[in-house]
C-alpha cells in the first residue's frame, strides 16, 4: 500500500511539474502544442480513478489511458527531435557543414539538442508519469480478506 501511494504521489508531482513547464514555455500556440495538455488531463483523470475509486475496477481503464499517454509522449519525442533536426541547417554553428555530417551525427545532434530548441526530454516526463501510473495498477491493495494474520505476522 505504501508503494502504491508513493507511486501515485510521484505521478501527481510529475503532472504538476509538467504543467508548470508547459505553462512557462507557453506551450499552447498550435493544436499540436495542446496535445500534452490533453495528456496531462487524461493522466489526472486516471490518477483520480486510482486514488478515489476502487483500484481493481479501475485498473484496466487506467492502463488504457496510460498507454494512450505513452503514445502521445512518443509522438512528442518524435516531434521535438524532428524539429531540432530541421533546425540543423539554420544553426550558425553547423549551417556550412550540416549536409556534410553523417545522418547518424545529424540525428544525434537533434536528439541531444545540440541543434534546435525543442527539448526531447520534456515529453519524456509524460511517458514517465504514464509508466508510474501503470506500475501503480500492478501493486496489490489489501482488502479485509487479504489482511495479514496478526499471529503469524505475515
Amino acid at each position: 500500500m505504501t508503494v502504491r501511494r508513493g507511486l501515485l504521489a510521484l505521478v501527481l508531482i510529475s503532472i504538476m511539474g509538467a504543467a508548470a513547464e508547459l505553462a512557462a514555455e507557453r506551450h499552447w500556440q498550435t493544436l499540436e502544442q495542446l496535445l500534452p495538455w490533453g495528456a496531462l488531463a487524461v493522466l489526472t483523470l486516471a490518477l483520480a480513478m486510482l486514488a478515489v475509486g476502487r483500484p481493481q475496477g479501475a485498473a484496466t481503464t487506467v492502463r488504457v489511458l496510460a498507454l494512450a499517454v505513452l503514445l502521445v509522449a512518443a509522438f512528442g519525442v518524435y516531434a521535438h527531435v524532428s524539429a531540432n533536426y530541421d533546425a540543423g541547417l539554420l544553426d550558425q554553428r553547423y549551417a556550412d557543414t550540416w549536409d556534410a555530417l553523417s545522418p547518424l551525427t545529424q540525428w544525434w545532434y537533434a536528439v541531444s539538442k545540440s541543434v534546435g530548441a525543442a527539448p526531447p526530454l520534456a515529453p519524456g516526463m509524460l511517458a514517465q508519469s504514464a509508466l508510474l501510473l501503470l506500475l501503480a495498477t500492478l501493486t496489490r491493495t489489501r482488502t479485509n480478506a487479504q489482511a495479514p494474520d496478526p499471529v503469524s505476522n505475515r
